[in-house]
């Protein structure tokens, strides 16, 4: 079946040695499966979510923390099978919820795994943002909580760091997809049942491409999503070729953006800046 399942349809017949745009081939590639605590307070809650990091990646992102999964698909294959006895076992440790992350160039994988057995935790889709709204409708009804990153307002900046001179676009027409599925956010307590949660990560030097983000939100989503934004930044991946994003953020690049969400009225949640450390990186020990 040629692969059509995320923005690039590079249309590759993916397999075990054939890989599409994201690296990867057909098989669910993972790199760690642990329940994770560092996500935002109603996803982690106390006792973590289930996290199921995905290897390969849809985008090409210079910086990524995650560079050793994303560009070099470090992990080990699994069948859906496989995968969805990864979903008991972090239910018996008792998560909050099963989290997907980057799980675009795996949708096909994911839907077949919950025939076998679907979790009783709500489902997140934790991705880039850069999501097929056709793919997307095919998990209406299945996922609970969408978690997408907004990276971009400026296309030739996502073009030149990320490969994705449409990011804007397309992650626009994602997250509208996804406000349709899950609508307003909708809580237990402290924890998160449904809704859409939008990530932003401020990058130095292009404080202007977060501020049109956020302007974005605010424009097309309103208030129906909450927005977290982050201040985790750090030169990763291959950061050390673009000298404007070879550095932490300062603290006056974060306080401008920080502001400017405060004046939009967005609700949601806001990053210290000493959350860029590389303690945050998960260990990658599914391989």
């Amino acid at each position: 079946m040629l692969c059509s399942q995320c923005p690039r349809k590079c249309n590759i017949e993916r397999s075990e040695s054939r890989f599409g745009y994201c690296g990867v081939g057909e098989l669910p590639r993972l790199a760690r499966v642990a329940p994770h605590y560092d996500e935002e307070p109603p996803i982690s809650g106390t006792r973590g979510a289930g996290t199921i990091f995905f290897s390969g990646c849809n985008l090409r992102c210079v910086f990524c923390q995650n560079y050793e999964i994303s560009a070099e698909t470090l992990g080990r294959s699994v069948t859906p099978y496989q995968l969805s006895e990864e979903y008991r076992k972090l239910e018996a440790m008792g998560v909050h919820n099963i989290e997907f992350v980057t799980p675009s160039h795996y949708a096909d994988a994911i839907l077949e795994s919950l025939r076998f057995y679907t979790p009783r935790v709500p489902l997140i889709w934790n991705s880039s943002g850069y999501d097929s709204p056709e793919t997307l409708r095919r998990l209406d009804g299945i996922i609970d909580i969408y978690l997408p990153d907004f990276k971009y307002s400026d296309n030739a900046l996502a073009g030149r760091l990320s490969n994705c001179p449409d990011y804007a676009q397309t992650a626009t027409s994602a997250i509208e997809e996804m406000l349709r599925q899950c609508g307003d956010v909708q809580m237990d307590g402290d924890l998160m049942t449904r809704g859409v949660i939008i990530r932003h990560l401020v990058l130095p030097s292009h404080t202007r491409n977060s501020i049109g983000v956020l302007d974005i939100i605010k424009e097309r989503f309103g208030t129906r999503a909450l927005v977290s934004l982050m201040a985790q930044y750090m030169p990763a991946g291959k950061a050390a070729d673009y000298p404007d994003i070879d550095r932490r953020l300062t603290k006056r690049e974060y306080n401008k953006v920080l502001e400017h969400f405060l004046d939009l009225g967005l609700d949601g949640f806001a990053q210290e800046l000493d959350s860029s450390d590389k303690k945050y990186v998960p260990e990658w020990d599914y391989a």
